[in-house]
């Protein structure tokens, strides 16, 4: 958490600092024309405003551009995600389903399985 925070002063504090020592720079106002035909569409701004509203609008853009060429990526995982839980539901019903099935075949007197058929059971002659 202190690293966190260490690194959070070391990268924010010089970048905050270069953004007070542009505003205070660039202060004089600069008209800003949006309609460069009739130029009826205008602000007059100051410099640093231009700039960091420039700078914010392109990094918004470039996040959104990102979002949607990763459209296909979030898919496939939700996709994967989706297929995964439906195979692990599948593995637990087969586990609970193993485990409450009994043997169906009858076994031999050593303990294994042995020879399935009529010959397999006991001769019931032979217990009276």
């Amino acid at each position: 958490m202190l690293l966190r925070r260490i690194l959070t002063l070391v990268l924010i504090l010089p970048v905050s600092i270069g953004l007070v020592m542009l505003a205070v720079a660039n202060r004089h106002p600069v008209t800003l024309v949006l309609d460069p035909f009739a130029g009826a569409l205008s602000a007059e701004l100051p410099l640093f405003v231009v700039v960091l509203a420039s700078l914010i609008i392109g990094v918004a853009l470039g996040g959104i551009t990102v979002w949607l060429r990763q459209g296909r990526y979030r898919k496939a995982a939700r996709s994967a995600g989706r297929e995964a839980r439906r195979a692990n539901a599948q593995v637990e019903s087969l586990r609970a389903a193993m485990s409450d099935s009994r043997p169906r075949v009858p076994l031999a007197p050593g303990g294994g399985l042995g020879p399935i058929g009529p010959a397999a059971l006991p001769d019931r002659r032979d217990a009276a």
